[in-house]
Parts: C-alpha cells; structure tokens; sequence
C-alpha cells in the first residue's frame, strides 16, 4: 500500500541574488536549466512509483517561475508520470512579479497547480531596491491579476518586517496594498540578516540599521490586529490564512508528517531519516550525495517539540503519545515548569501552546527545553 507524502522540488535559478537571502540560488546559470531538470527527474525516479502517493506538491526556490513554460511543463508531467496524487491534493509554486507570464500560468492550471505565492516582500521602493528585489509594486499587483485572470484563487503574498528604514507606516501601507488584492494568506517574516549575505555586510559597514526590538514587535502586532480584523487566522507565528487555506504542505511539515525533497539543497524526511542534497548546485548536477541523518527517538520528541511550537494550536498531547509512545509531560514535565511559570507556554485543551509573549521568545524557549 502506497504512503501518502508531500513532495519538494527545489529550482535554485533566480534573475539576481536578493540582498538578504542566504537560500542555494543561482543568478545567471540559465543554462543549466535543462540538465538541472533532467537531474531532479532522474531522481524522482530512484523512489518507487507504488510505494508513494502524493498529498501536496511545493516548488520552491530560487524561483521556479524562471523557468521556460515548457521546461516547467516537462517537469511536472515527470512528476504525474511518475506519482500518483490524492484527490484534492494542494499543489503550490512559488513565483516572483516580473517572471512570470500567461503562457507559464496556462501550463501551471494545465498541470494541477492550485496554489500561487508571491515574494512581494514590500511595496515601497526604496525597500524593494535595499533587497535587491527586481520587480516594483507595480510589476506584483499586475502578476497577481494576471495569476486571477488565468484562475488562480488561492493566492499567498509573502512580506517581510524589520527592515533597514522600515517605518510602521511602510508596513500599514504594504498591508493594505497586499489587502487589496484579495490574497487567501499573507506570510509575514522577520527579517534574519544572515550571513555571508550582502545585507550582512552593509549591516556590518553600518550602511544600514535594523529597527530597535520594540519597533519590529509593533510592526508584527499591527499585522495580527488588522489581518484579523480582515479574517484571517493566525495560524503559525508568521503566517495567516483565511479559513480553510492554510498552507498544508507546510503545517504538514510543522507537525512531522513525511515528504520527499528533491533537487539541489533540498530536505526530506521519511521513517527515522532526514537527509539534504548538496546545497551547491555544480555538486547537484555531478551527481554527488548528499548528508544523512538518522532521528534517536529523542530527536524526534524534540522536533515535533520544537515545530509544533510554531503552530498557534500548539502540540498536542494526544498526538505526541501517538507519535512516540509516551506522554509530552513525562519527557519534558520538569523542564515546562519554568517557561509556564514565566508565562512563555501553557496548556490549554490538551495543547502546549506559546502565549503571545512567549512568540517573542521562541528560541529562548527551546534553548531551556532542549
């Protein structure tokens, strides 16, 4: 009997390398697309087609709207040759303003994508232009409509906060200009200067400086006021849906259920095994292997711990002892009674949750845990 799974493919091609992003892509390697998909099928094709049945599809990036129309067609009939899908499965692809294109959504609707999210990040353009992003405003609101008029309706717009120069002002406006387009989520992310990135080393030169703690904490405040004024469900710390359209290949990953990851950098999860692909693309296509790692079973308590946490409904504690044989309280009792006395977690309905102060100090609260 085949396994229901979510599948992940990763396209590592991008127009240009965003300033802040330390995510494997590749700007000006276009002509490696078409090895690159030979790449990604050839190892679709290493896991049997009978032992797998696909519950969601995600194509991430880079931006897997770069590629040609009839490189993304030929990839995804691979992927339908090849597995079989649930009924309803949710199909995503993520696609960035400016790169996409009628005759692209035509191939995408032909081929069972049901789901499209955007990285707008912001509408003004003095932020657009500190990311590196090569679209304006303009270029987002005009690829959403065109996405609409080729019938998409489930629509994810991403945005970031914390921005160097960003104003509570420039969140307000960005969320109404993205309200505006009727989206069914938004994901709002922090912004995390990493490094080795280009915003690092302006951040580092002083060219640029992060807004204070309390700032950023009220740019994400206003987003959880006025998405829910607009009925939107808080759902995972940064992200919002309306009712019924959560993101279910990634709530799926939050509460461990397994996927196959395919193509450079990708991550999968399957049995008591995770594993990456070489992040570097040039290893991807010589064929070189990437890193295994084998879960202890306190592993895997923690991480269904440490990704249930990010979810609003919390950990249940009826799923962890189905998950793994024990009670949450007998593992991680002792340990709780400090962040619940802090006010960071608590139980509410047979769910360990964070509370709103505890959202703020997520990390903190699995550093203690851990």
């Amino acid at each position: 009997m085949s396994k229901d799974v979510g599948l992940y493919l990763h396209i590592p091609f991008c127009a240009r390398k965003c300033a802040y992003c330390d995510f494997a892509s590749y700007a000006g390697r276009e002509g490696d697309m078409g090895r690159y998909i030979d790449c990604l099928i050839s190892e679709m094709q290493t896991y049997p087609r009978d032992d797998y049945r696909i519950s969601t599809l995600f194509l991430g990036g880079g931006t897997p709207s770069l590629l040609p129309p009839a490189l993304m067609d030929e990839l995804l009939t691979a992927v339908r040759d090849h597995f079989s899908f649930v009924p309803n499965a949710e199909c995503s692809c993520e696609c960035n303003p400016g790169t996409v294109s009628p005759d692209l959504f035509r191939v995408l609707k032909s081929q069972g994508i049901n789901r499209l999210s955007f990285g707008v990040q912001a509408v003004q353009p003095h932020l657009l232009s500190l990311l590196g992003r090569i679209h304006s405003w303009d270029d987002a609101r005009r690829s959403v409509m065109m996405a609409k008029e080729a019938g998409f309706d489930n629509i994810n717009l991403d945005m970031m906060l914390g921005l160097p120069g960003q104003t509570l002002d420039d969140v307000r406006q960005t969320l109404d200009a993205f309200l505006s387009l009727s989206p069914t989520h938004l994901s709002c992310y922090g912004l995390i200067v990493e490094e080795g990135t280009l915003l690092h080393r302006q951040v580092e030169k002083k060219l640029w400086q992060l807004p204070e703690e309390d700032d950023e904490r009220a740019m994400y405040d206003l987003c959880l006021t006025t998405l829910e004024k607009h009925g939107f469900e808080h759902y995972e710390i940064s992200n919002f849906a309306l009712p019924g359209l959560r993101c279910r290949h990634n709530a799926d990953c939050w509460q461990r259920k397994e996927y196959i990851g395919l193509g450079c950098a990708a991550s999968g999860f399957l049995g008591n095994k995770r594993w990456q692909n070489p992040p570097s693309l040039d290893a991807y296509l010589a064929h070189q292997p990437g890193e295994i790692t084998l879960l202890s079973p306190e592993d895997a308590m923690f991480e269904s711990l440490m990704l249930g946490l990010r979810m609003m409904d919390g950990v249940s504690a009826d799923a962890f002892f189905r998950m793994h044989g024990v009670t949450l309280d007998s593992i991680y009792g002792k340990k709780l009674k400090k962040p619940i006395s802090q006010g960071l977690i608590a139980w509410q309905d047979g769910y360990l949750r964070l509370t709103r102060r505890g959202m703020d100090m997520q990390n903190a609260v699995l550093v203690e845990l851990l």
